[in-house]
């Protein structure tokens, strides 16, 4: 599909699809397991999904921090981007040592890295119960750190169609999207998008290089005023 270059309409559309997502969106904290907040969460990823997939561009950052500064939340500005980024790298380290999440720094970006086989059991999308732990810390680092934007994508290997791996990037991109945002984080922060297998990290003629490709990252970008 052609990408949309006219801000209004991009604008008005992601308006749109957030508000029908807020509609069905509570805000309250639910247990993982609740069969409401699960179909709430649905309808939130889908509205942010579809967003995603409009301005995924070169130009999404920025609209995604204008949507943060519409909420009221501050920039960055200077040496305090690095200082505040160092903080919350080493917190959430901390709050992620053993869980199998794997995190990096790529200069004032953080970057978390999920990997399918203590995130999903294989080819599913649903989270395994026994990695809430794990992101409820995440969502506790973000929440006190929240000057920041939160991107998280989904990846997969090479094996199946390109139609398979693209769905199922995107609803495991979402699962862990819907669960963060449910733990009480500003919906605004979020931009989440599948990849299928065209984004690979490893050989995929591999089973350990096809491990790795299969995954959820998340990339913590700081709001810069």
């Amino acid at each position: 599909m052609r990408r949309l270059t006219t801000a209004g309409l991009t604008t008005a559309l992601a308006s749109t699809l957030l508000l029908s997502s807020c509609a069905t969106y509570t805000g309250q904290t639910n247990a993982p397991d609740d069969p409401n907040r699960t179909r709430n969460n649905a309808l939130i990823g889908a509205g942010i999904g579809a967003v995603a997939g409009l301005l995924s561009g070169g130009d999404a950052t920025e609209r995604r921090q204008r949507a943060m500064v519409g909420a009221g939340v501050g920039g960055l500005a200077g040496g305090a981007i690095g200082v505040y980024q160092d903080r919350q790298e080493a917190e959430l380290r901390r709050q992620t040592q053993g869980t199998g999440i794997q995190v990096d720094r790529d200069g004032d970006v953080i970057k978390l890295n999920l990997p399918d086989g203590v995130t999903f059991d294989f080819g599913k999308a649903d989270l395994k119960s026994q990695f809430y732990p794990a992101l409820n810390n995440v969502a506790r680092t973000l929440a006190e750190y929240d000057q920041t934007i939160v991107e998280i994508s989904g990846h997969t290997d090479s094996v199946g169609s390109d139609a398979v791996n693209q769905r199922l990037s995107q609803q495991r991109a979402d699962s862990v999207g819907n669960y963060l945002i449910g733990q009480g984080l500003l919906r605004q922060r979020f931009e989440i998008v599948g990849f299928g297998k065209t984004r690979p990290v490893a050989d995929n003629s591999t089973e350990q290089g096809r491990a790795l490709n299969r995954r959820v990252e998340i990339r913590v970008i700081p709001l810069q005023s």
